[in-house]
């Protein structure tokens, strides 16, 4: 008989991650089940309509409504302290995928998909950073953004300067192509 293991009062044991019970053989075949907490409602109803780098551009207001029925209104408490917020959604239009694309700007050469902000990736997750002007229930006001009218919101995280910005970052073949700004 194995000895009781005595643990102190109100802690928890450490969780096991790596248990084979709780994990696949190989993580890259798992099925991964996510479900929308918002849509967005924006004035950009086609692909071709919505800026590609919102942030250089005129401020768009639009507005991400969070589902009702599971808590969101208290979900969002805190976050209009912030000014910006990381959108994570669903590229609902997009139908597959190309690992090449040719980007928009600079010279008209295939560069590899997951080396640009294409649309057209693997799997159709965007990220967009965008203004926050206000939170009123389960309604985010939002500005510069990028993202089409009835796009699935899949998280909010906040833009937190210290840790998102990297001054130092390489901009990759950006540089070579002259197109970064100073």
């Amino acid at each position: 008989m194995l000895p009781m293991i005595e643990r102190p009062r109100g802690r928890k044991p450490p969780k096991n991650y790596t248990d084979p019970f709780l994990s696949s053989d190989d993580p890259a075949s798992q099925q991964i089940q996510m479900h929308p907490i918002g849509v967005v409602h924006s004035p950009f109803k086609e692909r071709y309509a919505a800026p590609r780098q919102p942030a250089l551009g005129e401020a768009v207001t639009a507005s991400i409504e969070l589902n009702r029925g599971v808590n969101l209104e208290q979900a969002v408490k805190d976050l209009e302290s912030f000014s910006h917020i990381w959108v994570i959604y669903w590229m609902h239009l997009n139908r597959g995928w190309n690992p090449t694309v040719i980007p928009p700007r600079g010279p008209k050469e295939r560069r590899g998909v997951l080396a640009t902000r294409a649309p057209h990736r693997p799997n159709s997750i965007g990220l967009s950073a965008v203004k926050l002007v206000g939170v009123k229930g389960r309604v985010l006001e939002i500005e510069t953004l990028d993202m089409l009218d009835g796009t699935p919101v899949l998280d909010i995280k906040p833009y937190i300067p210290y840790a998102d910005s990297l001054p130092d970052a390489s901009h990759g073949w950006l540089d070579e192509a002259g197109l970064t700004v100073s």
